[in-house]
């Protein structure tokens, strides 16, 4: 059994999907993965020992490029034959969904990772609204990340709840536990590096993982740290990510962050487990999201999260249970439920614990993985037909209804 992995980059293959290829080798599964050239695919085929083709795929629309890209899929599938393939970006669920279509592969699975198009209007909208009918058009089967993003894209009628799917309680890849637990190693590795950010050994901090960009709400978070009450004014907020042209952080924002003494910006980091036992508690006021893996990452270190009440957060975090939700883009809420945490220890260790315990029952990577295999060998030995939306009954409709625990 054939399996094709497409993404634009190889970077949501190779971080965002790590050890899923592998398992899949492991259970019998002949695995590809086609992506833009990079080192980030050089890595994967040395890591989890699989065949790369790499095939660029522009992330922005170039219609050049795109019917190139377009083709070069075409050909490639055409040659290897894939039972399945599974895609996961945006641009890549367009073109690799038509191609896929067009040399008739079997079984065609369109992830839905997020909506883009939430937060953006007018043309641009149109456009991101018209890519993703077409990728879930051409798809047999659209697994959603979280019972929200469903729940939105099929409000949205970007595809029929028919083809909506949502594996076992949500996630793409779910998360490796033993990777952000606390060990004495990781924790001496965070020790290090919270001497050498100059962040005094009991000063509290709060922390935010990921790119640094307007859509998660990096403006709001530094508004909100900087309006604490005053027994944090020593408090530091930890900004593990670098800023991205595309979505850009208004100028402001971006010149207190480079001024202020209390907030630190790492840039990029390629492992990311350490610092997550530096932060008292993470902050994602995200205007979308489609599950938010690094909540995920925070539970894994006992840690609290606080979050914006928007799609995929609602799944990830349990208002009250394992964080706090607060409306999206109101500074005040955010900031008072920072307070909150970070002047309650007890209430902090108790969402930390919760969260741990939540994602050890329902989002150990071998649980998703496991999930996804099934669904690809009930495609397979059923004769699942390629346009399920005609189909009376298929898989994905035992899992649509899901919701998280």
């Amino acid at each position: 059994m054939r399996v094709l992995y497409v993404s634009a980059i190889a970077f949501s293959t190779a971080v965002v999907l790590r050890g899923q290829c592998l398992y899949f080798r492991r259970r019998g599964f002949e695995v590809i993965v086609a992506a833009s050239p990079s080192e980030d695919l050089r890595r994967l085929a040395l890591a989890e020992d699989v065949t790369v083709i790499p095939i660029t795929i522009h992330r922005e629309i170039s219609p050049l490029h795109d019917l190139r890209s377009l083709w070069r899929l075409f050909a490639m599938m055409r040659r290897v034959r894939p039972d399945i393939v599974n895609i996961g970006t945006p641009k890549a669920g367009l073109l690799a969904g038509l191609a896929g279509w067009f040399a008739r592969v079997p079984y065609r699975v369109y992830w839905l990772h997020g909506l883009r198009l939430e937060t953006t209007h007018g043309l641009k909208r149109r456009i991101l609204s018209l890519a993703e009918r077409i990728a879930c058009r051409t798809a047999t089967v659209v697994p959603c990340v979280s019972p929200s993003v469903r729940d939105v894209a099929v409000a949205a009628r970007l595809l029929p709840p028919s083809k909506a799917v949502v594996l076992g309680a949500g996630s793409a890849n779910g998360v490796d536990c033993s990777r952000f637990i606390a060990t004495p190693e990781r924790l001496a590795q965070a020790s290090r590096i919270r001497a050498e950010l100059q962040i005094p050994e009991h000063t509290r901090v709060v922390g935010h993982v990921g790119r640094l960009t307007r859509d998660k709400g990096v403006g709001e978070l530094v508004t909100a740290f900087l309006a604490l009450p005053p027994q944090f004014e020593d408090c530091r907020l930890l900004l593990v990510g670098g800023f991205e042209d595309d979505d850009p952080v208004p100028e402001q924002i971006r010149r207190t962050i480079a001024d202020h003494p209390r907030i630190i910006m790492t840039g990029f980091v390629a492992d990311t487990a350490p610092y997550y036992h530096i932060m008292d508690v993470l902050a994602l006021p995200s205007y979308r999201e489609g599950f938010g893996t690094v909540v995920l990452e925070a539970h894994c270190a006992k840690r609290p999260v606080v979050g914006t009440r928007v799609t995929g957060l609602v799944d990830s975090i349990v208002d009250g249970v394992n964080g706090l939700l607060v409306p999206v883009g109101d500074c005040s809420a955010l900031s008072g439920a920072l307070s909150l945490v970070l002047g309650d220890p007890s209430m902090s260790m108790r969402l930390g614990e919760r969260g741990f315990l939540r994602v050890k029952e329902s989002f150990q990577c071998e649980s998703v993985w496991s999930q996804i295999e099934a669904l690809y060998l009930e495609m397979l030995q059923s004769g699942w037909p390629a346009n399920v939306s005609n189909s009376k009954a298929h898989p994905g409709q035992l899992r649509s209804d899901a919701q998280p625990k």
